[in-house]
């Protein structure tokens, strides 16, 4: 069993061409230390020259079995023992359910494929449920929902940035008033929290519970309520105004007599 951080493990790493920001070994460090030892089945989406599949082998142990998603079929010979690799396009949501039938239920998923809008969104809407409850999904490179070629750009309402941001208010669901404009389904029930860091978001999979709230101890002050909850809309403003004009039709200032 290793020892070495994941970022010593990449910079001491001798085999197969693996590609990834520096910063991005923080990020793994905080999610993934809890996993190392332990029986771990994790996905990832997008393997290229196989080095990420050693890099975690040698991260997590003997233990842990890594399945793969990649569209160019050459990666099959990548397959060694303790990993299965799937040849096929993450946007084509039939593949994606037919891998998904021959997962196990995952600790996590890394979503490190084409990177493209749709790819993201597809991998994410398929898979997402595949992730056992306390699990992750990760989704790496997001920094190309800012760049147009791969369909993103800033603020462009379909970029997974945005539709992420989007998923962040259904964490309020029981809060909101209008909830039509709040996603609620499987998915969003299932999600407990959402981080953004640069270049990469991260889902945590656990079926969020209804809020609750209770008041224990006695009261001992006076209630009080800031003006600033009292803010009043331009309608309750008018009908004040309106309710005063009946009750007092003059007022008087300095200039005289004025009608409200």
């Amino acid at each position: 069993m290793h020892n070495e951080s994941l970022r010593d493990l990449f910079y001491s790493h001798r085999g197969n061409l693996i590609h990834k920001w520096d910063h991005y070994f923080d990020i793994y460090e905080k999610y993934f230390a809890k996993y190392r030892g332990q029986k771990v089945n994790m996905l990832e989406i997008g393997i290229s020259h196989g080095g990420s599949m050693q890099l975690w082998k040698k991260y997590f142990g003997a233990n842990v079995h890594v399945y793969a998603i990649d569209i160019n079929p050459d990666c099959k010979k990548l397959e060694e023992e303790n990993t299965t690799i799937f040849i096929g396009s993450q946007s084509d949501k039939a593949f994606l359910e037919n891998v998904a039938s021959q997962l196990p239920e995952l600790d996590f998923i890394i979503d490190d494929g084409g990177h493209t809008m749709n790819q993201q969104r597809v991998s994410f809407e398929t898979l997402y449920m595949k992730v056992k409850e306390g699990g992750l999904y990760l989704v790496e490179d997001t920094h190309t929902s800012y760049w147009a070629e791969f369909h993103g750009g800033l603020k462009n309402p379909n970029s997974f940035i945005e539709q992420s941001k989007h998923l962040v208010d259904s964490l309020y669901d029981s809060h909101v008033i209008d909830k039509s404009k709040v996603t609620i389904n499987e998915i969003t029930d299932h999600i407990n929290s959402i981080a953004f860091y640069d270049s990469i978001v991260v889902f945590e999979k656990q079926l969020r519970k209804k809020p609750f709230h209770k008041q224990i101890g006695k009261k001992t002050i006076k209630p009080y309520e800031p003006t600033e909850l009292k803010k009043e809309t331009w309608f309750e403003s008018f009908m004040s105004r309106f309710k005063k004009k009946e009750e007092h039709p003059f007022a008087a200032n300095d200039g005289g007599i004025t009608e409200l």
